[in-house]
């Protein structure tokens, strides 16, 4: 107790020495007024440990600060130019012509031309990372300033790569770049103190929308350290957990943003008696009856999640893309309904027996739902689902598991996991029959063909509006689908809502829905944030 004692108070006199050397004073002792103003500090998340490079991932969960995209959304998830000023897609979905903009340069002065957009397409594409572009045939320029896409299959989806992914510069591209990059956003990396911090500067020849900040100093902090900061008047954004949510900040006013992170339990869709090709067991018994999805659907009480484990600070979660374009509100179902949730099992044969726990042909209704050990959220929700079910008469108890373990058991037992993206091909990822066994993606076998071929339809179509409808029509088409309404293969909980404290001089705008909770998604519009008036 006394080292960790000792270790957070080292670290909180460290990091207000370091914020310290980030403002100045002039000779009566007064800060700077205009340093002030063109200056901001951040403690917003974890240090990137793959650094800064769009080729293999950076960027993906928030602005990419150093680097443009060629699309870009606006905060209603209206797709609009970033570089690009026109694309289109030939009839059969294959063909993506971009045009981009001539007027821009990188951070170190070159142009970026339409070879600057090939190379970081094919470098992502051989980069082995958690970019996609498996369905990317070729990428090829047909002058300085038109980019070409050629797709093997059809991909709607295709335009979210050119959302997330920044254009890198093939002249100022190596085995560093992740850790010096160089690009054409409104940002410019000036110093990495690993461990400690990164300060970013104004790129002066940042085509876009002027920031009002020169510098940013963004600082790597524990979130008691970070906390601490924010008390203590020395940094300008923090993120906190519901645990300090509640406090009071002088001079700081406490941020809520609604989110697609989301949790939830995956039901192993499956009987069990397969086993994968590396011999993990597939399949559960219990959770293979539709009636038990569907009673744990009704059954809980989603609201209770929200005010006992996430402190009021979330949303009930109804599908892994609550209130995104393609979500389908009518997926939407009343819950907390004991009764119902009964008179499903009983009416599909599960009886309680002497103890309370139902039964069926010999079959009790018991699972142990697992969860990533060490996640104080996710085991607080598995406690609060398991004695959700006692009045139901389902027998569930909890067991935190390291990861490498829940990759083995994941496709046996039910596993409280999160998701949420910006991205519909999320959904494809967990509910496709073609993604069984691919990383976790649909870890529980779920399969439907009317829910695969509308999901087909919705890679096939050539315009967002036609790929959403059929998005909406795989969820729940009113007769079946993937989300509770249909065969509720999950049982989605909670979207837990990011938290800032913020100077409550400061005005950051509306917000997008934020994804899953990794890199920095509120600097997505960091550009136009300013003092008030």
């Amino acid at each position: 107790m006394k080292k960790n004692l000792l270790f957070i108070t080292v670290t909180l006199l460290f990091s207000i020495l370091l914020l310290s050397a980030c403002s100045s004073t002039d000779e009566t002792g007064q800060q700077d007024n205009q340093q002030v103003k063109d200056e901001l500090i951040l403690a917003i998340g974890g240090e990137p440990e793959d650094g800064f490079d769009p080729t293999t991932g950076w960027g993906r969960y928030g602005s990419p600060l150093f680097q443009s995209t060629l699309l870009k959304y606006d905060k209603d998830f209206n797709i609009k130019n970033d570089l690009a000023t026109d694309y289109n897609v030939s009839e059969d979905g294959k063909t993506w012509t971009v045009e981009i903009r001539e007027d821009v340069k990188f951070s170190d002065g070159e142009a970026l031309t339409a070879d600057d957009v090939v190379f970081t397409f094919e470098t992502a594409k051989t980069s082995g990372s958690v970019i996609d572009l498996s369905n990317l045939e070729k990428v090829e320029s047909s002058d300085d300033h038109t980019v070409q896409f050629t797709l093997i299959e059809p991909a709607s989806t295709f335009i979210y790569l050119l959302v997330s992914t920044g254009i890198v510069p093939e002249h100022a591209y190596d085995d560093a770049y992740n850790e010096n990059p160089i690009g054409s956003g409104p940002f410019t990396l000036v110093q990495w103190d690993k461990g400690q911090q990164i300060i970013v500067e104004e790129n002066p020849y940042y085509y876009g929308e002027k920031p009002s900040f020169t510098k940013l100093t963004f600082l790597f902090l524990a979130e008691d350290a970070a906390f601490a900061a924010a008390k203590a008047g020395e940094v300008d954004v923090v993120s906190v957990p519901p645990t300090f949510a509640k406090e009071e900040v002088s001079g700081m006013e406490l941020i809520k943003l609604d989110t697609v992170d989301n949790r939830g339990v995956m039901f192993p869709y499956v009987p069990a008696g397969e086993v994968t090709d590396n011999g993990a067991p597939i399949g559960n018994d219990v959770t293979a009856d539709i009636a038990i999805r569907k009673a744990i659907n009704v059954g809980v009480d989603r609201q209770a999640f929200v005010d006992g484990v996430v402190e009021g600070f979330g949303t009930p979660a109804y599908s892994v893309a609550d209130n995104m374009p393609w979500w389908n509100a009518d997926t939407v179902i009343e819950d907390n309904d004991v009764e119902k949730a009964k008179q499903i099992l009983d009416e599909a044969g599960w009886k309680e027996n002497e103890d309370g726990i139902r039964e069926k042909d010999g079959l009790t209704a018991e699972f142990t739902l697992l969860y990533p050990a060490g996640d104080q959220i996710r085991q607080s929700l598995s406690i609060l689902f398991a004695d959700m079910m006692k009045p139901l008469g389902i027998d569930v108890s909890t067991e935190g598991k390291s990861w490498n373990e829940l990759e083995t058991l994941m496709f046996s037992n039910p596993v409280m996991m999160g998701w949420g993206s910006h991205d519909p091909i999320e959904m494809y990822n967990l509910y496709s029959s073609e993604t069984r066994v691919i990383g976790y993606y649909n870890a529980n076998y779920y399969a439907n063909d009317v829910v695969d071929e509308y999901m087909n339809q919705a890679l096939h179509a050539t315009t967002e509006e036609e790929a959403n409808s059929y998005w909406q029509k795989a969820q729940w088409d009113g007769e079946t689908g993937f989300s509770a309404q249909g065969d509720a293969p999950w049982a989605w909980l909670v979207n837990i809502q990011h938290l800032y404290f913020v100077n409550e001089d400061l005005e950051i705008g509306k917000q997008k829905l934020q994804p899953h909770g990794h890199g920095w998604p509120v600097t997505d519009f960091i550009e136009q944030w300013h003092w008030k008036e």
